[in-house]
């Protein structure tokens, strides 16, 4: 019973080597999407939100004629479907950046 299941040192060694090799590129993507940017828009531009790859909203830009007092709900709807693409846009960005590294059992 000296034996784990054929496994021998080398090969520990070497799965050892691996994950850590792989938790350095899930490091590095993870930081590599703090930096990207992205943008969704709604309304055919008239709202804009940009986010971080990591999801942080860094800003919001809203067209004036997109101001109406008689309709705010059309303006809040806009500012949801613009997050709502930014969102998409990030998830798309991190399926990119850590698409290799997902069936890694890192996270």
């Amino acid at each position: 019973m000296g034996h784990f299941g054929g496994f021998g040192g080398a090969n520990i060694n070497q799965l050892m080597k691996q994950a850590q090799m792989m938790q350095k590129q899930l490091k590095d993507a993870q930081a590599k999407l703090a930096e990207e940017e992205v943008t969704g828009t709604a309304g055919g531009g008239m709202v804009e939100v940009t986010l971080k790859g990591n999801k942080e909203i860094v800003a919001v830009k809203i067209n004036p004629q997109a101001v109406d007092p008689e309709d705010v709900e059309m303006l809040e709807d806009l500012i949801v479907a613009a997050i709502k693409d930014a969102m998409a846009a990030a998830d798309n960005l991190s399926s990119e950046l850590l698409g290799p590294l997902a069936g890694s059992g890192l996270f």
